[in-house]
Order: structure tokens, then C-alpha cells, then sequence
């Protein structure tokens, strides 16, 4: 394995905490992703479902999880199933897990061959009054693909018609929302990761390089420490490339006097880390560069004292817009009469600041989260203020991850260069 694996500990107190929320009389199932295919005989590599591996650490496709607090066999209230490995699975792909060693990662004593599964799931399902099953309920969800709980929701509402159904999605946001200890350690691990590949790429950053050889150099650094690569797909766009917000194209040669934007991490062990800085292609700022760069740099710094126990994402989001406001009247981009009259929805700064101030961190890149739930200690949000001066060609996003404390923050990348002198200076050592 390329990572240390989590304690088991994680996930006993993970499905713990989600066994004290459902109601009475209550199952739940969550199936794993499906392994998608791509085209021909080719496949695409295997995600789990987050919600799956949060409750199991169980990383590998065809696993069920099946928990029922109140079943009146103790063995029946929490049952893993995974894949069964034959002689030919084991000679193509080699061995899956074992129902041992299923147990060591999960801590779910009671491992059953997927195949038992059905005639399980019909015992237990007569037993219960609720069945609480799985569906992607992120608001940016486009969901195109019929996944395998969504196979299982319909099958199961055909069988069972007069249960009572529930939605789990709910139950995980909640609980996903707050990390753990051990969560928080494997995040910061993953910013480690993530500031090694910076460093390593700015060592070789010049005119002339192929953004999509930056990529090369970034994933080569997270892949060598044990990370299984990005974290989301990559953004390395230089010059105008900067200001499109979702650029993965990473297929232009950097130009001098231009401007580099990255927004690139790794993940580890399932948990994502997520990183933005922006570096002169050359080595050094020009005079315009840097006063944009200083004033998205003075936002981000506002914003942590803005972030804080309590406030609602909608809040923190209209404080810091008015924080940009007057550093897009300092840049020059409009007058201070033009910002008085633009009305409540902003939109001289929506034309240079688009986007939110800030997401969710966790097993998810935009990781789930109740609607309208205030900051609290134990999340994990990003920081990530922008500038885009798309008739200059000139874009600049930085981008920290916070995890938020009740009087303090814990910047988990306070370590990684930043301020412009600081970045010069690394790049031309």
C-alpha cells in the first residue's frame, strides 16, 4: 500500500456517529461506485464513493455496506460484503481484499462474499420499518450517469413498495462537515505533498515551458511520496489561460513577462488537499503584476479575520466582497462614484471576482455540506480570493486550506510560500 493506513478507529466512530442519527427501526445501504467504462475494453480508474470509505476505508469496487442498529441478531447490525476473489480474478487482476483483512481496515467484524448479499438484504429488510439509501445530493451535482446505488434505489422500491425510504445523504453531510483528528492529520499530510510539488515546480518554471510540462512535474513529486496523484483535475494556466476559471486544457508554452496560475494538489489516502498560487512566468513581478498580486494577497489576510465560529457562508462571502471592492477601486478597474452606483448584487466586482470566497474541504474536493450551516470548529475551508483582468490578460487567484478553530485558525498550509518577495526569491535561488 502506498499510504499508511488510517486506524480502524476512524470508521468504527464514523459509523457510530451516523448509527445515532437514523430513526427507529431503521437499515441503511451504501453500495460502492461503479468501475466506469471509458471505451473498447478500457476502464476508468476506480473512485470510491466518499461516503462509502468514510463509514469503511474499504477502497476497492462491488462493496456493500449494510448497517441496522436495532436488528435482533447483534451479527445482522453491521455486515461489510466485498468481492470474492477466483482463480481467474486473481490471475488478471490479482487478489481483492480478504474477509481478514477487510475486517483489520474496517473494524467490521462480520465480512460476507458479495454474493450472499441478496439473500442477506430480503432476511433483514422484512425486519425493518425504514431503508436509508444513497443518492449525490451535492448542489453542484450533475448527475448524467445511473450509478449503482441509484440500480439498487430502483430495485429495491420495486421489491419492498411500502417501506418507509430516507434519505442518507442528509446524515453524511452532517457528519462529514466536522473532521475528525485523524482526518485533519491526513489533510495536512496531503498539503505537505502539495507544497513539495510547488516547490519542485518552481525550480523550473521559465519562458518557453509547456504548461502541460509543469503538470508533469507536479504530479511526478506527488506520486513519488505516496499520493495517488491530483486531488482534482489540474489548472495550470499561464497569460490569458489565468482568467478562465476551469482552464484544463495545460496545452500553451509560458511566455515571458507573463503570469503563471496553478491551482494543483494531491490528495492522500482518499482525503483531498487544494492549493492556488500564481508566479511571474519570468522570475519576477512587473510593477502592474505585483499590485494586483498584493491586493488579492490583502483580501485573503482580511478573510481570515472575517472567517470565523458562527457566520453563514452567504456573510462571509458579501464582507469579503466588500474587501475587494475597495482593492479593485485602488487597481483602478473603477471609481469609487462607479462602486456606489452599481447596486446591491455587485457587479463591477463580479466582473473581476466571480466566484466564492471559500468551499468545503474534506474526501471531496467541494466536499459535502448542509445548506446554510454557519462556520464551525472542526471544518475545513478553503481560502481562495481572485483577481481576473481578462482585457489585461491578467489573472491571479492564491488559495490556502483553513481549518477553522473557535477563537484561532490553523492555516494547513502556512508553510507554503506565498508573498511575492518570498516567491521570487524561490524562484531564483
Amino acid at each position: 500500500m502506498r499510504y499508511e493506513p488510517l486506524p480502524d478507529a476512524l470508521f468504527a466512530k464514523n459509523r457510530l456517529k451516523l448509527k445515532a442519527l437514523l430513526k427507529r427501526s431503521a437499515l441503511a445501504v451504501l453500495h460502492s461506485n461503479d468501475v466506469y467504462p471509458s471505451s473498447a475494453d478500457g476502464v476508468l480508474p476506480f473512485r470510491q464513493l466518499s461516503d462509502l470509505y468514510y463509514l469503511t476505508g474499504i477502497d476497492q469496487e462491488e462493496t456493500v455496506l449494510l448497517l441496522f442498529p436495532e436488528a435482533v441478531d447483534p451479527l445482522d447490525r453491521e455486515i461489510l460484503f466485498i468481492k470474492e476473489t477466483d482463480e481467474l480474478l486473481a490471475i488478471w487482476e490479482g487478489q481483492k481484499l480478504s474477509k481478514t483483512t477487510a475486517t483489520c481496515i474496517s473494524s467490521i467484524s462480520r465480512v460476507e462474499w458479495l454474493g450472499q448479499f441478496n439473500a442477506i438484504f430480503a432476511r433483514l429488510a422484512l425486519q425493518a420499518e425504514r431503508l436509508y439509501l444513497v443518492t449525490n445530493e451535492h448542489q453542484r451535482a450533475a448527475q448524467h450517469v445511473e450509478t449503482r446505488n441509484d440500480r439498487f434505489i430502483k430495485s429495491c422500491q420495486a421489491q419492498y413498495p411500502l417501506h418507509r425510504y430516507e434519505r442518507l445523504a442528509p446524515l453524511m453531510h452532517r457528519l462529514r462537515m466536522i473532521k475528525e483528528p485523524e482526518e485533519i492529520s491526513v489533510m495536512k499530510h496531503a498539503c505537505e505533498i502539495t507544497e513539495a510539488g510547488f516547490r519542485r515546480v518552481l525550480k523550473m518554471i521559465r519562458p518557453g515551458v509547456g504548461e502541460w510540462e509543469i503538470e508533469a512535474e507536479w504530479v511526478h513529486e506527488f506520486i513519488r511520496r505516496g499520493s495517488r496523484g491530483f486531488a482534482y483535475a489540474p489548472i495550470i494556466g499561464s497569460g490569458a489561460n489565468a482568467c478562465i476559471l476551469h482552464y484544463t486544457a495545460n496545452d500553451q508554452r509560458c511566455r515571458k513577462g507573463d503570469m503563471l496560475l496553478m491551482d494543483v494538489a494531491a490528495e492522500y489516502a482518499g482525503w483531498a488537499s487544494d492549493l492556488t498560487r500564481t508566479v511571474p512566468v519570468s522570475g519576477r513581478f512587473t510593477k502592474r503584476q505585483r499590485l494586483v498580486y498584493d491586493a488579492v494577497y490583502r483580501v485573503m489576510r482580511a478573510t481570515y479575520q472575517i472567517m470565523r465560529p458562527g457566520i453563514q457562508p452567504a456573510e462571509l462571502q458579501r464582507e469579503v466582497v466588500a474587501v475587494m471592492e475597495q482593492e479593485l477601486i485602488g487597481l483602478g478597474l473603477f471609481s469609487n462614484k462607479e462602486a456606489r452606483g452599481q447596486g446591491p448584487d455587485k457587479p463591477l466586482v463580479k466582473k473581476y471576482f466571480m466566484h466564492g470566497i471559500s468551499h468545503h474541504l474534506g474526501l471531496d474536493v467541494h466536499d459535502v455540506a448542509s445548506p446554510n450551516q454557519p462556520l464551525a470548529a472542526g471544518m475545513v475551508f478553503t481560502i481562495e480570493p481572485g483577481i481576473y483582468i481578462r482585457e489585461e490578460g491578467l489573472g491571479i487567484r492564491l488559495e490556502n486550506d483553513v481549518l477553522v478553530g473557535e477563537h484561532d485558525h490553523y492555516d494547513l498550509m502556512q508553510s507554503i510560500p506565498i508573498e511575492a518577495e518570498h516567491i521570487e526569491e524561490c524562484m531564483n535561488a
